[in-house]
């Protein structure tokens, strides 16, 4: 078990990582961490050990005041913190979305004394957001499931700040995999295979397949895109100002990358700039996004490139508004818009939950 000392420092890194990540972005780097409580850790550990582009799946305790808990001080309800799992993921294989998915499965949302046998706040249902971006991922998750119309009753998971986690005792990490007729014994024992069967009936996963999205061959493209969609995306020219497809949208929805389709922005994220050209002041996916340095008009700045389709989307500028001061400033022919209305018929119905304010 690590030292206190050790613990503290992590805390503080994570606490200095949350506050120095820019706004909308869920982590900062290719891998990225996600807490979240669900009752017995033991339990919560297998499902995000089972999905590819997940390094690792740590058991400990956060959510309380207590520095360096024990087990024993947790369990007893007095630390106010909760047995939790901490996440580490690829976000080029794995999503936040995709976690969240598998995270509602795993418990019962609805239930406010803890989970299954296990009763107390030190089991209580979580889910603690490291930045804004997750913060709004993990709301536009849960009003989507409270409006599925699965429960009879109102989720009471909560979404909160995270702050600092520490690692549980050695012999709880992994637990299943050192000790499995004890876990599967207490897994079932506990009610929490049964109640998930019922509530999810061997549904399967949500895929989040934005990370499966794929470029066309040049022939392809050059027979299903306009001169001009070809043109901005392929040969990195820029379209005119005020005359193009999607500066004046008002209406609510998403743009995806006109050659791969995977998620780029979101029309709450969309400002008037007095451009000419469509802005927004973050992605809807972070993580579809590639910058690179360019310096073809004889001055600094920052190309914006959709990380599967390798289209030409335009810049991004330190100077939009509140709350990221950032201005991606896109080309129209870079971007497929589809309302909301359509979201479900288009296979994005993920994104619905986000307008139902």
């Amino acid at each position: 078990m690590p030292r206190p000392r050790t613990i503290r420092l992590l805390s503080a890194l994570a606490l200095l990582s949350f506050l120095s990540a820019p706004a909308g972005s869920e982590d900062a780097g290719p891998t990225s961490v996600a807490t979240f409580a669900g009752g017995c850790f033991w339990c919560m550990e297998p499902p995000f050990e089972k999905l590819d582009g997940v390094v690792d799946v740590v058991s400990g305790y956060t959510g309380g005041s207590a520095v360096d808990p024990t087990y024993e001080q947790v369990s007893s309800g007095r630390t106010g913190h909760a047995e939790a799992v901490q996440v580490h993921y690829e976000r080029a294989a794995v999503s936040y979305v995709e976690l969240l998915d598998v995270f509602w499965r795993q418990v019962d949302p609805t239930d406010p004394g803890g989970q299954f046998v296990d009763r107390g706040r030190q089991y209580r249902t979580a889910i603690f957001v490291h930045d804004t971006e997750q913060r709004r991922l993990a709301e536009a998750s849960k009003a989507e499931l409270e409006a599925s119309g699965r429960y009879d009753r109102p989720l009471v998971a909560e979404i909160v700040p995270f702050q600092a986690f520490y690692p549980a005792e050695e012999y709880h990490q992994d637990y299943g995999a050192k000790n499995p007729i004890r876990y599967k014994y207490y897994r079932y024992r506990s009610g929490r295979d049964q109640y998930l069967e019922k509530i999810w009936k061997a549904e399967p996963m949500t895929k989040d397949t934005t990370t499966k999205y794929d470029k066309p061959s040049d022939e392809e493209l050059r027979r299903t895109l306009t001169p001009l969609q070809y043109e901005v995306t392929q040969e990195d020219t820029t379209e005119r100002p005020f005359d193009n497809q999607h500066w004046g949208e008002k209406r609510d929805g998403i743009y995806v990358d006109v050659v791969s389709g995977e998620p780029l922005f979101s029309s709450k994220d969309k400002f008037e700039s007095g451009t000419g050209w469509p802005s927004f002041v973050r992605p809807l996916k972070e993580e579809n996004l590639v910058e690179r340095e360019d310096n073809k008009l004889f001055v600094k700045r920052t190309e914006v490139r959709s990380r599967h389709g390798d289209s030409h989307l335009g810049h991004v500028f330190p100077d939009g508004p509140a709350p990221t001061g950032l201005r991606y400033c896109i080309n129209s022919a870079s971007l497929r818009f589809i309302p909301k209305e359509d979201l479900e018929k288009e296979g994005y119905g993920r994104y619905a939950a986000l307008f139902d304010e």
